[in-house]
């Protein structure tokens, strides 16, 4: 028999989206056997999945061992917040320590966080670290949270950027955090301003075009007219400062959609430096060979709240900034002759 007390971040949740999470390898089917059953109870007594859990219910999964470990997917011999190759206690611990070095904001519902280029938002097939994997290694070993706390409660970032993007990301550490984070993120009231390094020429302004991705080559085309399957995008751009022939641009992002600041730049005529997909590929390599520039010159430097009530007023009008990555110092203090 296994047994667990809802904790603060259960609280709300549907005992059966509580269950899928707790199960995540159960059919559907085979919870509400066991809810019919009494195999899996609500403080003692027979649920049918659709009651709101309160902080404090106890929940009781009489299931064998063996059962218990099919369908939360892990093994004898697995902890539940490790891949393979994260196993080493030192590993986690350094990681610990690098994720806390970048911290720029937390409270006991939010982290914001510096993301360095190169580093996934979210995991992927892949082994590679993940913002996901960092976040929740820091909280473990913290002590915020113990192995137990995630298996129905996930917390993670609610903004993606690109692997080689590097900047702020906003994660949602409680419950309350996540579901407040989203909300702003899905209404579109947070200001973001993205920085880049770009060649070509860029008049200051407002422009406007429509996007089409690609979904299969993850690639995006921008046209002056809306074609089918295309939507309209915004961005505001601002000159920041000449360094040599090249020059720092601010991006103040109206809409928000997929590679929109680099596809929107390259439309324009101009290319953010060390960009691979949208960006001049001899250029690439000269900067590269140059000063040892890896990743394209895209930050997402900062995020400003809108007016906020109730419990996340304290936010109401605070602007969070991330520091500019090595990368746009090397330029800006040796900038190639124009």
């Amino acid at each position: 028999m296994k047994s667990f007390v809802a904790g603060k971040n259960e609280a709300g949740q549907r005992f059966d989206k509580y269950l899928g999470k707790l199960l995540r390898e159960a059919p559907k089917s085979f919870l509400y056997k066991m809810l019919r059953k009494k195999n899996i109870t609500l403080n003692g007594k027979k649920a049918t999945g659709s009651e709101k859990l309160k902080e404090g219910d106890e929940i009781k999964l009489f299931l064998s061992d063996e059962t218990f470990q099919k369908f939360c997917g892990q093994s004898d011999n697995s902890s539940l917040h490790e891949e393979t190759d994260m196993n080493d206690s030192a590993y986690r611990k350094k990681k610990a320590r690098e994720f806390a070095r970048r911290i720029i904001y937390e409270d006991e519902d939010l982290l914001f966080w510096n993301k360095p280029q190169g580093i996934l938002s979210q995991p992927d097939s892949s082994d590679a670290v993940s913002v996901v994997w960092m976040l929740q290694n820091y909280l473990l070993e913290s002590g915020r949270y113990k192995v137990e706390d995630l298996t129905t409660f996930h917390p993670g970032p609610v903004n993606r950027l690109d692997r080689n993007t590097g900047g702020i990301v906003l994660c949602g550490i409680s419950l309350k955090g996540l579901q407040f984070l989203s909300g702003t993120v899905h209404d579109r009231t947070l200001k973001k301003i993205y920085v880049c390094m770009i060649s070509g020429e860029l008049a200051e302004g407002c422009y406007k075009a429509w996007l089409r991705k690609d979904e299969k080559s993850n690639f995006v085309s921008i046209s002056p007219d809306e074609l089918p399957g295309s939507r309209q995008i915004i961005t505001s751009f601002k000159l920041r400062a000449e360094c040599g022939k090249y020059k720092l641009a601010e991006a103040d992002l109206i809409t928000g959609r997929p590679h929109q600041i680099r596809a929107h730049l390259a439309y324009l005529g101009c290319s953010i430096l060390g960009d691979p997909k949208y960006g001049d590929p001899v250029l690439n390599k000269k900067i590269q060979d140059q000063y040892g520039i890896r990743y394209q010159m895209l930050h997402a430097e900062s995020i400003t709240f809108p007016e906020l009530s109730e419990d996340f007023s304290y936010l109401s009008g605070r602007t969070f900034k991330a520091d500019l990555p090595e990368s746009f110092h090397i330029l800006m203090q040796d900038p190639p002759a124009p």
